[in-house]
Protein backbone atom coordinates (compact mmCIF):
# COMPACT_ATOMS: atom_id res chain seq x y z
CA UNK A 1 0.00 0.00 0.00
CA UNK A 2 1.45 3.36 -1.02
CA UNK A 3 2.21 6.00 1.59
CA UNK A 4 -0.26 8.93 1.20
CA UNK A 5 2.60 11.35 1.65
CA UNK A 6 4.46 9.86 -1.31
CA UNK A 7 1.55 10.44 -3.67
CA UNK A 8 0.16 13.69 -2.23
CA UNK A 9 3.35 15.50 -1.35
CA UNK A 10 5.76 13.79 -3.64
CA UNK A 11 8.45 13.53 -0.95
CA UNK A 12 9.55 10.05 0.00
CA UNK A 13 12.43 11.53 1.99
CA UNK A 14 10.00 13.48 4.18
CA UNK A 15 8.07 10.28 4.79
CA UNK A 16 11.26 8.50 5.83
CA UNK A 17 12.12 11.29 8.27
CA UNK A 18 8.61 11.14 9.70
CA UNK A 19 8.79 7.37 10.22
CA UNK A 20 12.20 7.66 11.92
CA UNK A 21 10.94 10.47 14.14
CA UNK A 22 8.00 8.35 15.29
CA UNK A 23 10.38 5.59 16.32
CA UNK A 24 12.64 8.04 18.16
CA UNK A 25 9.60 9.56 19.91
CA UNK A 26 8.46 6.15 21.09
CA UNK A 27 11.95 5.36 22.38
CA UNK A 28 12.17 8.78 24.09
CA UNK A 29 8.79 8.30 25.75
CA UNK A 30 9.88 4.91 27.07
CA UNK A 31 13.11 6.36 28.44
CA UNK A 32 11.25 9.21 30.16
CA UNK A 33 8.93 6.68 31.82
CA UNK A 34 11.93 4.69 33.00
CA UNK A 35 13.57 7.76 34.55
CA UNK A 36 10.72 8.21 37.01
CA UNK A 37 11.42 4.75 38.42
CA UNK A 38 15.18 5.32 38.91
CA UNK A 39 17.41 7.29 41.25
CA UNK A 40 21.07 8.02 41.74
CA UNK A 41 23.57 6.99 39.07
CA UNK A 42 21.10 4.84 37.06
CA UNK A 43 18.82 7.89 36.83
CA UNK A 44 21.70 10.09 35.64
CA UNK A 45 22.56 7.55 32.94
CA UNK A 46 18.90 7.35 31.88
CA UNK A 47 18.71 11.16 31.71
CA UNK A 48 21.78 11.27 29.46
CA UNK A 49 20.29 8.62 27.16
CA UNK A 50 17.01 10.57 26.98
CA UNK A 51 18.91 13.76 26.17
CA UNK A 52 20.61 12.02 23.24
CA UNK A 53 17.24 10.75 21.98
CA UNK A 54 15.82 14.27 22.29
CA UNK A 55 18.72 15.65 20.26
CA UNK A 56 18.11 13.02 17.58
CA UNK A 57 14.41 13.92 17.52
CA UNK A 58 15.23 17.62 17.08
CA UNK A 59 17.64 16.81 14.24
CA UNK A 60 14.99 14.75 12.44
CA UNK A 61 12.43 17.52 12.97
CA UNK A 62 14.84 20.05 11.45
CA UNK A 63 15.36 17.76 8.45
CA UNK A 64 11.58 17.49 8.04
CA UNK A 65 11.26 21.30 8.08
CA UNK A 66 13.93 21.56 5.37
CA UNK A 67 12.41 18.80 3.24
CA UNK A 68 8.96 20.35 3.64
CA UNK A 69 10.14 23.26 1.49
CA UNK A 70 10.52 20.81 -1.41
CA UNK A 71 6.89 19.73 -1.17
CA UNK A 72 4.46 21.43 -3.58
CA UNK A 73 2.54 24.23 -1.90
CA UNK A 74 -0.76 22.69 -2.98
CA UNK A 75 -0.23 19.76 -0.61
CA UNK A 76 2.04 21.43 1.95
CA UNK A 77 -0.96 22.58 3.96
CA UNK A 78 -1.68 18.94 4.84
CA UNK A 79 1.88 18.52 6.13
CA UNK A 80 2.01 21.59 8.39
CA UNK A 81 -0.37 20.25 11.09
CA UNK A 82 1.64 17.05 11.37
CA UNK A 83 4.88 19.00 11.75
CA UNK A 84 3.30 21.21 14.41
CA UNK A 85 2.10 18.13 16.29
CA UNK A 86 5.64 16.76 16.28
CA UNK A 87 6.94 20.12 17.52
CA UNK A 88 4.39 20.13 20.34
CA UNK A 89 5.22 16.57 21.36
CA UNK A 90 8.97 17.22 21.34
CA UNK A 91 8.56 20.42 23.37
CA UNK A 92 6.48 18.51 25.92
CA UNK A 93 9.14 15.77 26.12
CA UNK A 94 11.80 18.44 26.54
CA UNK A 95 9.92 20.05 29.44
CA UNK A 96 9.34 16.68 31.07
CA UNK A 97 13.01 15.77 30.74
CA UNK A 98 14.02 19.11 32.27
CA UNK A 99 11.68 18.50 35.20
CA UNK A 100 13.09 15.04 35.76
CA UNK A 101 16.71 16.20 35.46
CA UNK A 102 16.07 19.09 37.91
CA UNK A 103 14.85 16.67 40.59
CA UNK A 104 18.05 16.62 42.62
CA UNK A 105 16.64 14.41 45.31
CA UNK A 106 16.00 11.69 42.75
CA UNK A 107 19.28 12.26 40.93
CA UNK A 108 21.40 12.07 44.07
CA UNK A 109 19.19 9.63 45.97
CA UNK A 110 17.94 9.86 49.52
CA UNK A 111 21.27 11.32 50.60
CA UNK A 112 20.37 14.72 49.09
CA UNK A 113 18.24 17.21 50.95
CA UNK A 114 17.54 20.91 50.43
CA UNK A 115 17.72 21.39 54.21
CA UNK A 116 20.22 18.76 55.31
CA UNK A 117 20.76 17.82 58.90
CA UNK A 118 24.22 17.70 60.44
CA UNK A 119 24.48 14.02 59.66
CA UNK A 120 23.41 14.66 56.08
CA UNK A 121 25.91 17.50 55.80
CA UNK A 122 28.65 15.26 57.15
CA UNK A 123 27.71 12.49 54.72
CA UNK A 124 27.60 14.94 51.81
CA UNK A 125 30.96 16.36 52.87
CA UNK A 126 32.40 12.86 53.03
CA UNK A 127 31.00 12.14 49.57
CA UNK A 128 32.61 15.33 48.27
CA UNK A 129 35.92 14.39 49.88
CA UNK A 130 35.61 10.90 48.42
CA UNK A 131 34.89 12.38 45.02
CA UNK A 132 37.89 14.69 45.40
CA UNK A 133 40.07 11.70 46.31
CA UNK A 134 38.86 9.81 43.26
CA UNK A 135 39.57 12.87 41.14
CA UNK A 136 43.05 13.17 42.61
CA UNK A 137 43.71 9.50 41.92
CA UNK A 138 42.44 9.93 38.38
CA UNK A 139 44.71 12.96 37.93
CA UNK A 140 47.63 10.97 39.32
CA UNK A 141 46.90 8.15 36.90
CA UNK A 142 46.77 10.68 34.09
CA UNK A 143 50.10 12.14 35.18
CA UNK A 144 51.59 8.64 35.38
CA UNK A 145 50.23 7.86 31.93
CA UNK A 146 51.68 11.12 30.63
CA UNK A 147 55.03 10.30 32.21
CA UNK A 148 55.02 6.83 30.67
CA UNK A 149 54.05 8.36 27.33
CA UNK A 150 56.93 10.84 27.60
CA UNK A 151 59.36 8.06 28.51
CA UNK A 152 58.09 5.98 25.61
CA UNK A 153 58.51 8.98 23.33
CA UNK A 154 62.10 9.44 24.55
CA UNK A 155 62.81 5.75 23.98
CA UNK A 156 61.26 6.05 20.54
CA UNK A 157 63.46 9.04 19.71
CA UNK A 158 66.53 7.13 20.95
CA UNK A 159 65.57 4.11 18.88
CA UNK A 160 65.08 6.28 15.81
CA UNK A 161 68.49 7.87 16.39
CA UNK A 162 70.07 4.40 16.67
CA UNK A 163 68.31 3.26 13.53
CA UNK A 164 69.50 6.37 11.72
CA UNK A 165 73.07 5.69 12.87
CA UNK A 166 72.80 2.07 11.76
CA UNK A 167 71.42 3.19 8.43
CA UNK A 168 74.34 5.54 7.92
CA UNK A 169 76.75 2.76 8.91
CA UNK A 170 75.14 0.35 6.43
CA UNK A 171 75.27 2.97 3.70
CA UNK A 172 78.95 3.65 4.45
CA UNK A 173 79.69 -0.10 4.44
CA UNK A 174 77.87 -0.49 1.14
CA UNK A 175 79.84 2.38 -0.38
CA UNK A 176 83.08 0.79 0.87
CA UNK A 177 82.08 -2.54 -0.65
CA UNK A 178 81.28 -0.90 -3.96
CA UNK A 179 84.64 0.85 -3.89
CA UNK A 180 86.36 -2.44 -3.04
CA UNK A 181 84.59 -4.13 -5.94
CA UNK A 182 85.96 -1.39 -8.18
CA UNK A 183 89.50 -2.06 -6.93
CA UNK A 184 89.03 -5.80 -7.47
CA UNK A 185 87.79 -5.24 -11.02
CA UNK A 186 90.81 -3.06 -11.80
CA UNK A 187 93.16 -5.63 -10.24
CA UNK A 188 91.64 -8.42 -12.32
CA UNK A 189 92.05 -6.35 -15.46
CA UNK A 190 95.69 -5.64 -14.54
CA UNK A 191 96.42 -9.31 -13.89
CA UNK A 192 94.86 -10.29 -17.20
CA UNK A 193 97.00 -7.74 -18.98
CA UNK A 194 100.13 -9.02 -17.25
CA UNK A 195 99.18 -12.60 -18.16
CA UNK A 196 98.77 -11.63 -21.81
CA UNK A 197 102.14 -9.85 -21.81
CA UNK A 198 103.83 -12.86 -20.17
CA UNK A 199 102.35 -15.17 -22.78
CA UNK A 200 103.51 -12.89 -25.55
CA UNK A 201 107.01 -12.69 -24.06
CA UNK A 202 107.13 -16.48 -23.75
CA UNK A 203 106.20 -16.91 -27.42
CA UNK A 204 108.87 -14.41 -28.46
CA UNK A 205 111.48 -16.17 -26.29
CA UNK A 206 110.64 -19.58 -27.79
CA UNK A 207 110.84 -18.12 -31.27
CA UNK A 208 114.28 -16.60 -30.60
CA UNK A 209 115.59 -19.85 -29.12
CA UNK A 210 114.25 -21.76 -32.11
CA UNK A 211 115.96 -19.40 -34.55
CA UNK A 212 119.26 -19.64 -32.64
CA UNK A 213 119.12 -23.44 -32.66
CA UNK A 214 118.49 -23.47 -36.40
CA UNK A 215 121.40 -21.11 -37.00
CA UNK A 216 123.74 -23.28 -34.93
CA UNK A 217 122.65 -26.36 -36.87
CA UNK A 218 123.31 -24.54 -40.17
CA UNK A 219 126.76 -23.44 -39.05
CA UNK A 220 127.74 -26.93 -37.94
CA UNK A 221 126.41 -28.42 -41.13
CA UNK A 222 128.34 -25.97 -43.26
CA UNK A 223 131.65 -26.80 -41.53
CA UNK A 224 131.40 -30.54 -42.05
CA UNK A 225 130.16 -30.32 -45.59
Amino acid sequence: MANPLDTDAGSELFSNYEAELKLVQADLSQKLDQITELSGEPRKSAVRLAERSLEEANELLDMMRIEKQNIPSATRSRINPRVRNFETDIDAAKRKLKTLSDDRSALFGSRYSDNPTKDDQLEQRQQLLSGTDRLDRSNQRLRDSQRVANETEDIGRGTLADLQLQRETIQHTRATMLESEGYVDRSVKTLRGMARRMATNRIITVAIITVLVLLIILVVYSKFK
